[in-house]
């Protein structure tokens, strides 16, 4: 589960620049060659320790500190709160302290220390958060969250750590969509592992 922390916070070079005014809202996740970010079952991620070890885990910590807000779909909520309300370290007391938010019309409550709910209207939420000033919010696991914000426009950043794996099947990343969304890649970096940290921007006026 510690790669999960990966998910949250992994980063590049140059991932902890500040923003004068507004946050962005930056997509992180592991994502396998065939472009499914978990396997057939909910959760299926143990090809994470493929890529895990003290590189990503470090990259993980120093991301931690230029991420303000961590945002969540119903499932991705529910097993990262399930894992890290009992466990103990570094890892565990940034996330068991950052803010969330998790977007369901199903869960009745939020109870993750430092948790709210919110029922309806994630896409106003979201402009409402990017217009505050802050550190940088984060989204991941959560693809149909994702795909509603990817739709909206409301994504600034693509954030990905392709890992050497062809997973044969599983649950993608990106959804089926009408759209195409050209992307501009800001950053690549390799690590040690065969994982490949990418950054991609989507490039306005240009889908």
């Amino acid at each position: 589960m510690k790669s999960e922390m990966s998910n949250a916070t992994g980063r590049s070079s140059s991932l902890g620049a500040s923003r004068s005014a507004g946050r962005k809202l930056i997509m992180w996740n592991l994502i396998t060659l065939d472009g499914f970010f978990e396997g057939l079952k909910s959760w299926e991620i143990d090809w994470h320790e493929y890529v895990w070890g003290d590189e990503l885990e470090q990259l993980s910590i120093e991301q931690s500190k230029s991420i303000g807000m961590l945002l969540f779909g119903r499932v991705t909520y529910e097993g990262m709160a399930s894992y890290w309300t009992t466990a103990e370290g570094e890892i565990a007391d940034f996330m068991n302290s950052v803010p969330k938010i998790v977007f369901s019309r199903t869960l009745e409550k939020a109870d993750w220390n430092n948790s709210r709910l919110v029922k309806e209207n994630a896409v106003e939420e979201v402009v409402r958060l990017k217009q505050q000033p802050g550190k940088d919010m984060f989204i991941f696991g959560s693809a149909n969250l994702s795909a509603t914000l990817t739709k909206e426009g409301l994504i600034d950043e693509y954030r990905l750590a392709l890992t050497p794996i062809i997973l044969g099947g599983g649950n993608p990343l990106f959804k089926a969509s009408p759209q195409r969304m050209q992307m501009m890649l800001v950053e690549s970096r390799s690590l040690k592992s065969g994982c490949v940290i990418l950054r991609y921007q989507p490039q306005r006026g240009h889908n």
